[in-house]
């Protein structure tokens, strides 16, 4: 409808406004038009889900021990015993630990509305393993839960910490937030580190700190259970978290309480940060280049992109795992070195990456 010459200044501004919507919002007749992005079908991700199904058969069969499937399929008791006592509960461990680090390396993200952190590069860990050994110092005979439960604090104290001081950058340079995320996880890992040597636990601390699954046994793991529910609950809370890295003021806007969005997102990458570093240690740079590499892939739709991030992140580990075993075999290389090689690499490629894009 055409604009009456004596319209009112109002109607003169809305009739503007809606005319520059529509501009923008139509598509150019003319010009380059950008190659479409994959965005990862309900049956990509089936037969990704299903690779993934197949590299844990096949973890099930790698090992020293002669656990082979004409064994089990004899009734050898000796390779049964050691297939559900070891090798089951060994994968199950990667799978779990897999997915929910790579999940809450994404949610550590969007917290910090910036893709080079994740809870190995902000001080997360470090502050986990802190309460780990605060813990084994001041009640050496404590239980696997007390020492969980000490380290999810700990955990949330150090994550609390770090966005505290991210508020507290004028300039938030992209490069500059990791920066300050490694340098205060640094600053943790020497204290952790000072008291572990006064106390004779610099052994003890070596554990937590390089991700290892070979003491995985029945009986000992059965708490990573609790991060697949964690991973659940971030991806039915996808969508509050994509509004929350927005920042408080655009969210508060829509109507979401940004605060308590923030504490899940806090409480969720402590529980499953702490749980993996007191069962099997930590996996650095895996919550980082997960997430990264599905959001090149896919695109940037959180609540798609949180079950690719689960099944990538199961499946890279689980590789990473297969060849910590094989490649000096029949010695075995903790998982966590090989994510360490293969992950510090890509860190410095998505640095690179992001830096030529700017330039």
């Amino acid at each position: 409808m055409p604009l009456r010459a004596g319209a009112s200044g109002p109607q003169r501004k809305t009739t503007t406004m809606a005319s520059s919507t529509m501009t923008l919002s139509t598509p150019a007749v003319s010009g380059r038009v950008a190659p479409a992005r994959p965005r990862g079908s309900g049956g990509q991700l089936a037969v990704a889900g299903a690779a993934v199904i197949a590299l844990a058969i096949a973890s099930m069969f790698v090992g020293v021990s002669d656990v082979s499937l004409p064994a089990l399929l004899a009734g050898d008791q000796t390779a049964w015993d050691i297939f559900w006592i070891s090798r089951m509960p060994r994968t199950i461990s990667v799978v779990l630990a897999g997915m929910a680090m790579s999940v809450a390396g994404l949610i550590m993200q969007l917290m910090a509305r910036n893709k080079f952190v994740e809870p190995s590069t902000v001080g997360t860990v470090e502050s986990a393993s802190l309460g780990i050994l605060v813990v084994t110092v001041a009640v050496p005979g404590a239980s696997l839960l007390a020492k969980m439960s000490t380290a999810t604090v700990f955990a949330a104290a150090g994550t609390a910490l770090f966005l505290l001081v991210l508020r507290r950058i004028p300039l938030r340079n992209t490069l500059l937030v990791p920066l300050v995320g490694i340098m205060l996880g640094g600053v943790i890992a020497a204290v952790t580190t000072f008291f572990a040597y006064r106390y004779d636990l610099l052994q003890t601390l070596n554990s937590w700190m390089i991700g290892d699954f070979s003491g995985v046994l029945r009986g000992r793991y059965e708490l990573l259970w609790i991060v697949a529910v964690l991973t659940l609950v971030g991806y039915l809370c996808a969508d509050r978290f994509t509004m929350a890295g927005m920042g408080q003021e655009f969210s508060t806007n829509l109507g979401l309480n940004y605060k308590r969005v923030m504490t899940l997102g806090l409480i969720i990458v402590s529980l499953i940060s702490a749980v993996v570093v007191v069962n099997i240690g930590s996996i650095p740079f895996l919550g980082l280049i997960v997430p990264n590499l599905v959001s090149i892939i896919f695109g940037d739709n959180v609540r798609r992109a949180v079950p690719w991030v689960a099944v990538f992140g199961a499946g890279f580990v689980l590789i990473c795992d297969i060849i910590g075993r094989t490649i000096r075999f029949p010695y075995e290389i903790p998982v966590g070195v090989i994510v360490s090689a293969i992950g510090s690499a890509m860190f410095l490629y998505l640095l690179l990456r992001k830096r030529e894009r700017r330039g």
